[in-house]
């Protein structure tokens, strides 16, 4: 399980350190994704493999299920790290999540968020602002 906040800065070749904590559960093997509003999806290899065996027993005939294999699928690499820790982002993801220099790598639960810094500080105040008014709307769903 992924949790916490580390802040961390991107070399000139796109590279970023992954946290200690994070690399053990990604040593077996880790998916690097678009990820949703504006973030990259970091996943062990272990919950790709249950987020695609999920994705599998959707129909194919849905357009919104075609149109999400191409999003998530279409630009996913897997990671590898180097020496120090490190995972490389190609330009293109650099290019989707606006990641320039600063950076903030977010556990949450079966994936890390990678994110532009001061994309998820505007984020986290409004989430922050939100966070009664989301929990009554979960506890509505029994959580």
């Amino acid at each position: 399980m992924f949790l916490g906040e580390y802040r961390h800065n991107l070399d000139y070749k796109g590279r970023i350190s992954v946290p200690k904590k994070f690399r053990r559960d990604l040593a077996k093997g880790a998916i690097l994704t678009k990820g949703l509003d504006g973030c990259l999806f970091l996943y062990s290899k272990e919950s790709w493999d249950r987020l695609t065996t999920r994705l599998r027993e959707l129909s194919v005939t849905q357009a919104d299920t075609r149109s999400f294999e191409r999003y998530l699928f279409g630009g996913a690499i897997e990671a590898q790290f180097d020496q120090l820790g490190r995972i490389n982002i190609p330009e293109y993801l650099l290019a989707y999540a606006a990641l320039k220099k600063e950076a903030i790598l977010v556990g949450i639960l079966e994936r890390v968020e990678i994110w532009d810094l001061q994309r998820w500080s505007r984020l986290a105040k409004k989430l922050e602002q939100r966070g009664e008014e989301i929990a009554e709307k979960l506890s509505e769903r029994g959580v």
